[in-house]
């Protein structure tokens, strides 16, 4: 039996050295790390490349459940997979093993709980959106398009797709901050063979 550690933190600005440790003491000689947001996993490619190369007889062993899914669909997605593959998944923090009946009880409690608990969050955070949008406090995200700008390049004559270009911006974007008219001047002399 092979044991393979799959490690993985959100951001970039958490460390993984707490869990690689962990995964080592353990007895994983071989460790996947990635700092990837676990809601996706499609974006978790060192996550891909060891489900890939796990093989019948082999153990995937994580610090925890939640490192491995965010929800319990992709919990069993990948629980169902291993298993298909003859393959065990243990957690160093958590009573878990596949290789038994209680084992695979506590994954799917724990799997139950991950999920709530990120279902919570994100109520949470939609509340507090919603509780400072009535305050008058919650703008959104930060502008990235400065209209000023756009409209000062398009008084001094340069055309949308130059305005565009400078700005790294779109040209339907600059068209949108621009005055109707001067959008339809605009989009004529941005025709090919225009003067």
């Amino acid at each position: 039996m092979t044991l393979f550690g799959y490690a993985r933190v959100s951001t970039n600005d958490q460390d993984l050295a707490i869990q690689e440790t962990a995964l080592r003491a353990a007895g994983c000689q071989t460790i996947r790390s990635e700092k990837k947001s676990g809601t996706e996993r499609g974006a978790r490619t060192e996550l891909q490349i060891l489900l890939d190369f796990l093989r019948e007889g082999d153990t995937l062993v994580v610090t925890r459940i939640d490192r491995l899914a965010r929800s319990m669909k992709d919990l069993q997605d990948i629980v169902h997979e291993l298993k298909g593959r003859g393959v065990a998944l243990k957690a160093t923090e958590q009573p878990i093993d596949t290789s038994t009946a209680a084992g695979k009880a506590f994954l799917d409690m724990l799997g139950v709980f991950a999920e709530f608990e990120t279902n919570l969050r994100r109520e949470r955070q939609l509340e507090g959106i919603a509780a400072a949008k009535a305050r008058g406090i919650y703008k959104g995200g930060k502008a990235r398009v400065d209209p000023e700008a756009v409209r000062k390049l398009a008084g001094e004559g340069v055309r949308p797709a130059h305005i565009a270009r400078q700005l790294g911006i779109s040209r339907g974007t600059v068209y949108r901050f621009l005055p109707k008219a001067a959008s339809a001047l605009a989009a004529d002399a941005d025709q090919p063979g225009a003067m």
